[in-house]
């Protein structure tokens, strides 16, 4: 590995610390206000603010070219990345349908959303049966 691939490692190894200690912390928090919710009200919370962090910290950084390579690194793959990978769907779909390329942007979200609940759905299943 070079030393600049472990510099990248480290800004978004830094981050992506904070951003799991903040997506704790905000979660909680979110239930602390609402302890009798039984809809997941903290993860809801978290994804919206991380949507709306990398919104616009990625509009920031397509207009005015205020993140160098590592800050983006260490803000939008580790911090947000940390606080919530859905934002970084969101962005990225963002991003395919601003381009105009709608069946790819259809196709993220349902490629996530069909994957990765029939992949935790499948992993579940075959959890209890080792478990059984």
């Amino acid at each position: 590995m070079t030393r600049t691939y472990l510099l990248q490692m480290g800004l978004v190894g830094i981050g992506g610390f904070a951003g799991a200690v903040l997506r704790f912390a905000a979660s909680g928090w979110v239930h602390q206000v609402l302890p009798t919710s039984r809809f997941p009200v903290g993860t809801l919370a978290v994804n919206v603010a991380g949507c709306l962090a990398i919104g616009f910290l990625g509009g920031l950084a397509e207009v005015r070219h205020l993140f160098s390579p590592e800050l983006r690194l260490l803000l939008f793959l580790g911090l947000l990345g940390g606080f919530t990978t859905f934002s970084t769907l969101a962005f990225e779909t963002l991003t395919l349908a601003r381009s105009e390329h709608w069946p790819l942007a259809v196709g993220n979200v349902v490629a996530h959303l069909v994957l990765g609940l029939g992949g935790a759905w499948l992993a579940y299943l075959l959890a209890r049966s080792f478990a059984s």
